[in-house]
């Protein structure tokens, strides 16, 4: 069973490598875990993932970041996905994720369709892995190999959520401590901010930058703040990369070096410091910039899975069995 889609955007024998990254990275975690179990897991959840995001081309951006979220506290365990009860309280409501993530329906909706194809036998994990790499190829972007069998968590942690998504405001030695924590480069951090060539952010993450910061080109920052007021509005959207919102490029990077990055953690990417090199060869070279991220998503997506025996198969994205 293929592990990727739209493959004819790399060349064979980079494609190849990212394979040997895919299968690799996780001993426990296998390209074809659901060949027998689950043959049509693929293409049901890309024709989900194509169809959102035709009626919302944000929801590429979306499901990306829910992905990215879902990883970064405590492994891609899809303790993202769960639902506070009287008894428990999730991930959703800690400051990175409350309201802002999205694209909870659309997993929802991939789930009930392959629960019902092959009940009981597909992770919510997975299904959130393999969507965030079909939204972005949905917008043009890099594919890579998603490496399946995880299973998911029983429990989430509001604290680690709070603490250990990097965030908005953070100087560019903070983004590198951030991501070297979870055991990525400065390089490799570099590769996934540029994620940011799609979706929007809320004004309450980018405000004092637009009103306060000297390194931002003063035309972009008076066409941000029309729909940025100094006082409310906090919840009102700007697209992360202003020349194409909806097209996952390299944009994101020339955006930098004119000094139009969105948030203040963007801008610090280039800010006469250690990666300014790195932003000017991707801001040229597109395909070196697909290459990082698909190498770096394939890291992040096998970050301390659960596989085996630990965790479960959740029928219910949204709660424990």
């Amino acid at each position: 069973m293929p592990t990727t889609t739209h493959v004819s955007n790399f060349p064979a024998p980079l494609m190849l490598v990212l394979l040997l990254l895919g299968v690799g990275a996780n001993a426990q975690l296998s390209s074809n875990f659901y060949s027998s179990t689950c043959p049509n897991l693929l293409s049901i959840i890309k024709t989900a993932v194509d169809s959102a995001v035709r009626g919302d081309a944000r929801m590429g951006a979306s499901l990306l970041r829910l992905h990215f979220h879902d990883c970064f506290v405590n492994g891609c365990d899809a303790s993202v996905l769960l639902d506070d009860t009287a008894n428990f309280t999730g991930e959703k409501t800690a400051a990175p994720n409350v309201n802002s993530l999205r694209g909870f329906d659309v997993i929802d909706t991939i789930k009930t369709q392959v629960e019902s194809s092959c009940p009981g036998i597909v992770s919510c994990a997975d299904i959130l892995s393999v969507a965030a790499r079909d939204g972005v190829v949905a917008l043009n972007g890099p594919s890579w190999a998603v490496a399946l069998g995880r299973r998911d968590s029983t429990t989430a942690s509001l604290s680690a959520a709070n603490s250990q998504i990097p965030g908005p405001n953070l100087n560019l030695n903070a983004l590198i401590t951030s991501f070297s924590n979870k055991g990525f480069t400065a390089r490799e951090m570099v590769a996934l901010s540029g994620s940011h060539t799609i979706g929007q952010a809320r004004c309450t993450t980018f405000r004092n930058r637009i009103y306060n910061e000297a390194n931002i080109n003063a035309s972009f920052a008076a066409s941000v703040r029309a729909n940025c007021p100094q006082s409310g509005g906090n919840n009102n959207l700007s697209p992360l990369d202003v020349v194409s919102p909806n097209v996952f490029n390299n944009d994101y990077f020339r955006n930098l070096l004119s000094l139009r990055g969105l948030l203040h953690s963007d801008q610090q990417l280039f800010s006469n410091g250690s990666t300014d090199a790195q932003v000017r060869a991707y801001s040229t070279n597109s395909a070196a910039f697909f290459n990082d991220f698909a190498s770096a998503m394939v890291k992040m997506s096998n970050l301390s899975p659960l596989t085996g025996t630990n965790g479960q198969i959740r029928r219910n994205c949204r709660r424990t069995n």
